[in-house]
């Protein structure tokens, strides 16, 4: 299957652990997206095992879904998928059915900036965010500000950012502090808590 203009849909993720293991999905690929790869992911989710079951998980710039996926697959009791690009929630629609995963997920298409203000205009919590926007984004700065500024982040909480192993993260956002940092070839994971 060909999607039209910069997208190319390509089976090439799969699903590593849990209930839904071994499951192929479609990802996206194009200027706006950039999925996380099947070993970085397989490292995040070693990281997380031990959080991970029962969790409240939020997916931002999820792409076709992967990552939000994986943490249902292992146990994730609600993930919040937050996607703006048009034909990436079409896929991440399109997985989540191939899964056959009905409950315990929102799909929210609309620029992050505004979905994290609508998030917390509706008071949610998460035990666990994913933020993985491309990686030449200049959404990092706003969405990092934004999460150590309000409660999303559950107290006990951890924000997972995806980026360039040469951007080099912050070690203190406002009420965050990075007390991890994982590089894998051009990809990095920087782990932050609440202070």
């Amino acid at each position: 299957m060909v999607l039209s203009g910069a997208f190319l849909c390509r089976p090439l993720m799969r699903i590593i652990s849990g209930k839904f293991k071994g499951r192929r999905i479609q990802t996206v690929d194009g200027l706006e997206v950039r999925p996380t790869s099947d070993r970085l992911r397989e490292t995040l989710f070693n990281i997380l095992s031990p959080d991970i079951d029962g969790a409240t998980f939020l997916d931002l710039c999820a792409g076709s879904g992967a990552v939000g996926i994986e943490a249902l697959s292992r146990g994730a009791e609600h993930v919040t998928f937050v996607e703006h690009a048009r034909r990436a929630i079409t896929m991440l629609v399109e997985n989540l059915r191939v899964c056959h995963i009905e409950e315990g997920v929102d799909v929210v298409q609309r620029d992050v900036v505004r979905a994290l203000k609508q998030l917390v205009f509706e008071e949610r919590h998460y035990d666990l965010i994913f933020f993985d926007p491309p990686y030449a984004s200049h959404v990092y700065g706003p969405v990092m500000s934004l999460l150590s500024e309000t409660e999303l982040l559950d107290t006990e909480g951890r924000l997972i950012a995806e980026h360039h192993s040469k951007h080099e993260m912050p070690e203190t956002i406002g009420h965050l502090r990075r007390y991890r940092e994982v590089r894998q070839g051009e990809s990095c994971l920087s782990f932050y808590a609440r202070i």
